[in-house]
């Protein structure tokens, strides 16, 4: 690769840099707000005919009505031989809220004081609009990638929906994956999270006047509430957190990160009704280290112990429903962790990439909070975090990012994928893709 024709698109990045602004200002003119969802089209309209532009292959396929994923690849030259790269990130942004409460219009970009305003600035149209501009210069200046490089541009993600899920269904693959979400320019990895149902169903509905006779010496009917003893089920959990919370760690991670909340309780017909069936919804976060099966099949072992305790509960066990492809439609989402190998060769090759830029190592750990980066780590997929914005401006009122930042992803990953797409594999990898 031409070090000095990187070096000369990445001093277009900065002279250019009005036209990075006028695609983010596009895209967060476009109010893909998520819930209430089902309001992307248009703007993954915009994004597949940004990446037709730069010479993809492109596909625009609904996953809900309304919510399409764009999927494209721009094919390497010498692809079988070649390193191919998949760049990821999500359309919909979170909840605006009162808007009354802004300094401007939150679909509206402002730039000011060295910061871009507006909704997705940081999570995570910043960027989606960098990611697209790298590619445009580099596919202006006809740099020749010799492996693949693939775009996913996806949805749901703030509503925990199978954007990117659905894609991985399909069989996408690469030999490394950048998921442009928040990280501040660091290069992370991530714990996962996992919604579940636990429910109690008594087989019998008694009315409110049976209560007596049911916790009564003598009242001869074996029934209980279900709301009652899903009580006992929570302390159940408390204490599987506690347990947790000394006999599991991960670097990265402050001790106790792991947790168990009882988020929303459902139980009871009426008040004249003895509680016949009570549903529990939990969210849990594991390291990284773990996966969302494990961790679902450890929580229903403990609660059927706890269970097997009580008489009632011994007959009448809970049951369990795990996760979900969607808050919005199933009430129930899955993340799964990403542990991050700095040993990688994508990791060095990225690294080096921002330090050519910034000329400082980049800041290497755990995110906080979670993506979709998961879901191609789970398929096979090396993969990192690593985008412009903070989080804690991502979903905030007046939410920015630094332009500076913005600017500086632009000229690393113009560095990053001419270097990357243009590595030869190794013959193992050759012999696997054969």
């Amino acid at each position: 690769m031409n070090d000095s024709l990187i070096t000369q698109l990445q001093k277009q990045a900065e002279e250019r840099r009005e036209e990075l602004f006028a695609l983010l200002g596009e895209l967060v003119a476009f109010p893909t707000v998520s819930p209430p969802a089902r309001n992307t089209m248009q703007a993954q309209q915009f994004i597949e005919r940004q990446l037709q532009g730069c010479g993809f292959e492109t596909e625009l396929w609904e996953v809900y009505p309304g919510d399409p994923n764009v999927t494209a690849v721009k094919r390497g030259t010498e692809r079988d031989a070649y390193r191919s790269l998949l760049l990821n990130g999500h359309m919909d942004v979170a909840e605006v809220g009162d808007s009354r409460e802004w300094q401007a219009d939150p679909f509206r970009l402002t730039l000011s004081d060295g910061r871009a305003y507006g909704r997705g600035t940081a999570d995570m149209k910043g960027g989606l609009a960098a990611l697209l501009f790298a590619v445009k210069l580099l596919s202006e200046a006809g740099v020749e990638l010799k492996g693949d490089l693939l775009f996913h541009s996806v949805i749901g993600e703030e509503a925990g929906e199978a954007g990117t899920r659905a894609c991985m269904e399909r069989g996408h693959t690469a030999d490394f994956a950048v998921v442009a979400d928040t990280s501040a320019l660091a290069i992370q990895g991530q714990g996962g999270v996992l919604t579940g149902w636990v429910t109690v169903q008594s087989p019998v509905t008694y009315h409110d006047g049976m209560r007596s006779r049911m916790i009564h010496a003598g009242g001869g009917v074996e029934g209980a509430s279900a709301i009652e003893k899903m009580v006992k089920l929570i302390a159940g959990l408390q204490e599987l957190e506690r347990h947790w919370a000394v006999s599991k760690s991960y670097p990265g991670f402050p001790a106790g990160s792991n947790t168990i909340n009882p988020a929303v309780i459902e139980g009871g017909r009426h008040a004249a009704f003895i509680a016949d069936r009570c549903s529990l919804w939990i969210t849990v976060h594991f390291y990284p280290n773990e996966d969302y099966e494990s961790v679902a099949a450890e929580i229903e072992e403990h609660l059927l112990r706890v269970a097997a305790g009580d008489p009632w509960l011994r007959n009448h066990p809970p049951v369990f429903r795990w996760g979900g492809r969607s808050m919005i439609e199933e009430r129930g989402e899955i993340f799964p962790s990403l542990e991050l190998d700095r040993e990688s060769e994508g990791f060095k090759a990225l690294s080096a990439s921002h330090r050519q830029v910034r000329g400082i190592e980049p800041e290497a750990g755990m995110s906080p909070t979670v993506t979709d980066a998961g879901w191609l780590g789970r398929a096979g997929i090396p993969t990192v975090i690593y985008g412009p914005g903070e989080l804690a401006h991502a979903h905030a009122v007046n939410e920015s990012t630094d332009i500076r930042e913005l600017l500086d992803y632009v000229q690393i990953m113009i560095a990053f994928i001419a270097d990357w797409c243009n590595r030869p594999k190794d013959h193992a990898e050759r012999n696997r893709n054969n």
